[in-house]
């Protein structure tokens, strides 16, 4: 499992993508991203989530990875609430546009921010 979920994540990562690795509990999802970031030198963040994340929290939490080229391990997304959820989507949407056009500086959640 560890060779093909490199596989698909690197080849996200090259398309300015993230990966969400899925399986039983236990089986090493986390490890895994955790050890493909230490391989490639970059920070790996394991957030665990609940119910009370709201998207103000989560636009914080974003920009900060974003500025210092991290990556973020969410466990236990499903319990982001629905309303939420929708939009971290734009978020995340919002930030891989910017890295795809490769913006040097950008205006995320009302802040202007450098990537």
């Amino acid at each position: 499992m560890t060779d093909r979920c490199y596989m698909t994540l690197t080849g996200a990562l090259a398309l300015k993508l993230g990966g969400a690795p899925s399986g039983p509990a236990g089986t090493g999802k986390t490890e895994t991203v955790k050890d493909l970031g230490k391989a490639l030198g970059v920070q790996c963040v394991v957030f665990n989530c609940g119910e009370s994340l709201d998207y103000k929290f989560m636009a914080k939490f974003f920009r900060g990875l974003a500025q210092c080229g991290a990556w973020a391990c969410f466990d236990e997304f499903n319990r982001i609430n629905l309303e939420v959820l929708s939009v971290v989507a734009q978020q995340l949407l919002a930030l891989q546009a910017a890295l795809r056009c490769k913006a040097e500086r950008f205006f995320f959640e009302g802040r202007d921010m450098v990537l």
